[in-house]
């Protein structure tokens, strides 16, 4: 058991990375940050506190740790199918080739990418614009390298993964070509304001860790952030409850619209 004020350490890692652990299922997180305390042999959380202002290292593992980066390629095909055959050429049809598109806590750019790339049966790529963000800037930065394992490109269709990857040893690079349509930025769900007029929101498998007052601050904030007619794409974990209140209609399980 680590020793000290555990309400005191969430006040000092907010104050260090505007993180805010109150938004987190308290259990969940809170064993997963002891576990990393005790791997790096501090005894209490203020030690550790101290040590991550101290050693950028530590911090930067720590943010790394703590932010959930579970992602690969195509997650659930059949809901991309979906996307491929219904929703891209309906936000095609309402909104012209020029769309705005929202990657909301991308992780490792396998989200963005894969957007790209469906939406290149659509949309020229030169006309295919994505802004991904997401808190941990560790993860950022391996999606701006776009190396990936086999494993991470299982549910990509095989003619986009030979258009799309080079085989680098036993990995696979992603195209430049594709990686010049993904805009890679900071952004905290919980903080940071939101980008307006978006076509298209995906958000998915992220908000599942949040409380539940949490959940519902960001979904309502995706609401205003989308136009009348704009999307939200979320995961197959989630479900938003109290869509109708926010201005959704529900198109499918993952696929919300906004309607006022």
């Amino acid at each position: 058991m680590i020793q000290g004020d555990y309400e005191e350490f969430k006040k000092s890692i907010f104050s260090l990375t505007k993180i805010d652990l109150n938004a987190y299922k308290e259990k969940q997180m809170r064993r997963r940050i002891d576990s990393l305390i005790t791997r790096n042999s501090f005894k209490d959380y203020a030690g550790y506190a101290e040590g991550l202002k101290k050693d950028t290292g530590l911090f930067d593992e720590f943010v790394n740790y703590i932010t959930i980066n579970v992602s690969e390629f195509y997650r659930n095909p059949d809901q991309w199918k979906l996307m491929d055959t219904e929703f891209i050429p309906e936000l095609k049809k309402k909104f012209g080739e020029n769309l705005k598109i929202w990657s909301a806590a991308c992780s490792t750019g396998d989200e963005p990418y894969s957007l790209v790339m469906a939406f290149s049966r659509h949309i020229p790529l030169n006309k295919i614009k994505i802004h991904a963000t997401d808190l941990d800037k560790t993860v950022i930065g391996k999606a701006k390298v776009g190396l990936y394992s086999a494993k991470s490109l299982l549910g990509v269709p095989s003619d986009l993964k030979d258009k799309y990857f080079d085989k680098v040893g036993p990995s696979y690079q992603i195209k430049d070509e594709i990686k010049k349509q993904v805009e890679f930025k900071e952004h905290n769900l919980l903080k940071d304001a939101y980008p307006s007029n978006q076509d298209l929101i995906v958000c998915r498998n992220v908000l599942i860790y949040f409380t539940e007052e949490a959940k519902d601050e960001v979904f309502r904030k995706f609401a205003a952030s989308l136009k009348k007619g704009g999307i939200l794409f979320i995961g197959s974990t989630e479900q938003i409850m109290n869509y109708k209140d926010m201005g959704y209609e529900r198109r499918n399980s993952f696929f919300y619209e906004k309607v006022r």
